[in-house]
């Protein structure tokens, strides 16, 4: 399996998590939330710190999971 579609699994939605919006790995970290703080140029290291839940990982799917949404 491509290392693009390993990462695509991280994202996740759940009805009864987020009312179903795109998160991160079942849990409460929206997809959105986090471009946004990309966008607003927050660094990867400062989101995993804020954000000890997620892996760096996350935030990679989370940037391939934006020309799609």
């Amino acid at each position: 399996m491509e290392a693009s579609e390993e990462l695509l699994k991280r994202i996740t939605r759940n009805p009864v998590i987020c009312h179903g919006v795109p998160t991160i790995r079942n849990k409460r970290y929206p997809v959105a939330v986090i471009l946004e703080l990309l966008s607003s140029g927050m660094s990867h290291e400062e989101i995993l710190y804020d954000y000890p839940g997620l892996e760096g990982a996350d935030i990679q799917a989370c940037l391939l999971f934006a020309p799609t949404s």
